[in-house]
């Protein structure tokens, strides 16, 4: 037989210094959250989490529709139990699947496939005036192209597009999308354009599209660069040396030309960061080159 215990049990067992209430239990502060600021006893419904001063702070609304804020973390109770209000979670995780999103996709905006290895290269070709023309169209639509195996190629020029096309020999599998800089009506460009389309070798499988911009440079939106808009070179001058003096960049010769185009294609994120008229051409021409034969 046990003797009985005189003294009851241990009274350092246990949790012994918790509070009457319970230890505080954290919980995130999503939207509709009812709990109650100890010192104050407001009691509201968290309608926002945002960060201010250096500090995260939670606003709650009571029933009367007021709204009050205070500092993220201990110092309330749910249900009459104390909690630790934390940072929401369904936000950052939203945030976090924005951003996976983002990154799901190409700098043109489309969804990016992932794995895709680039096809062999089809008969059509995309032919763009010359190299910084090329660079920007690999820089924002490189992804979709590869996808689609079209190869993008210079020209060196318009001069000579009539030439140009009659050589690549268009047919049935084997389109032609011509991307021209300047392409406005009354211009040198345009005239030549109108005489290369009606040549019977354009007939049916040739493209040819244009953006109004003096060069590719123009269809970076200003703001990129700090500007409102381009600036006007007087005539006379080199349009890219002007645009280069107006930076405050060296432009001496070709190679501060070539450096100064680094620096405006390094500005370039995607899309967004184009004018609309050039993306309505190249995104016309890929699809052109790339519908069934």
């Amino acid at each position: 037989m046990t003797p009985p215990d005189r003294y009851g049990p241990d009274v350092l067992q246990g949790d012994w210094r918790a509070p009457k209430g319970g230890r505080a239990t954290e919980v995130a502060a999503e939207a509709g959250l009812v709990v109650e600021d100890v010192e104050t006893g407001w009691c509201g419904a968290v309608v926002r989490v945002e960060k201010a001063g250096g500090m995260h702070v939670v606003h709650l609304e009571d029933r009367r529709g007021r709204t009050k804020a205070f500092r993220l973390g201990p110092g309330f109770l749910q249900g009459g139990r104390p909690v630790i209000l934390t940072p929401p979670v369904l936000a950052a995780r939203a945030r976090l699947e924005a951003a996976r999103a983002e990154t799901s996709r190409t700098a043109s905006g489309s969804t990016a496939v992932a794995g895709a290895r680039a096809k062999v290269a089809s008969g059509s070709r995309i032919f763009v005036e010359g190299r910084h023309d090329a660079e920007l169209v690999e820089k924002v639509w490189g992804d979709d192209l590869r996808v689609e195996g079209v190869v993008v190629e210079m020209l060196d020029g318009v001069d000579d597009l009539t030439a140009a096309i009659a050589d690549f020999a268009p047919g049935p599998g084997r389109r032609m999308g011509v991307l021209v800089d300047h392409l406005v009506p009354g211009t040198k460009e345009a005239r030549i354009v109108d005489a290369a389309r009606r040549a019977p070798a354009a007939r049916h499988h040739v493209l040819v599209l244009g953006h109004p911009y003096v060069d590719v440079w123009q269809s970076v939106r200003p703001e990129r660069l700090g500007w409102r808009e381009w600036p006007v070179i007087p005539r006379g001058t080199s349009w890219k040396h002007g645009i280069c003096a107006e930076l405050g960049w060296a432009h001496a010769d070709q190679a501060d030309i070539a450096r100064a185009w680094k620096q405006i294609l390094g500005t370039v994120r995607g899309y967004a960061d184009l004018e609309p008229s050039l993306l309505a051409s190249v995104e016309e021409l890929i699809d052109f080159v790339t519908a069934p034969a």
